[in-house]
């Protein structure tokens, strides 16, 4: 089982992720991709900027897809993060599982990023038409 792991600055690619995520012996590849929307929380979002205590985060992403690995019979995972400033519609996340069937893709891929919003040090300010404010999904 190999994995990738990216925090970054710039753009995530969901062909560079599909492309890395491909094997010949895997029937199912399941991406999450997770994007930037103009509404939160009743208000009109203009743009956001994230934050991560990167090595931290790196190394919380790394533990997370290994858990993932010994949980269900995968292939290969690849877990990216944007940071800095995203605009509506930007993509902020991709979680990738690639393994022989699809069921375990599918779980493997759920479970890797509602881990990820709960245990990595990764935080959103949204900024709105009347302020600002930090959302973190976890303790």
């Amino acid at each position: 089982m190999t994995h990738q792991i990216l925090l970054s600055e710039t753009a995530l690619s969901i062909d560079e992720t599909y492309q890395y995520l491909q094997d010949p012996e895997a029937g199912g590849i399941c991406l999450f991709v997770g994007t930037i929307r103009n509404k939160n929380q009743h208000k009109d979002v203009e743009h956001l900027t994230m934050e991560a205590y990167s090595a931290m985060a790196k190394k919380q992403m790394e533990r997370i897809a290994n858990e993932a690995a010994a949980q269900w019979p995968i292939r290969k995972i690849s877990v990216s993060h944007r940071t800095g400033k995203l605009e509506i519609g930007d993509i902020a996340v991709i979680i990738g599982v690639c393994s022989v069937h699809r069921a375990e893709a599918f779980k493997a891929c759920e479970w890797l990023i509602d881990t990820l919003k709960q245990e990595v040090p990764i935080w959103k300010n949204e900024f709105y038409t009347d302020g600002s404010a930090w959302l973190v999904p976890h303790p």
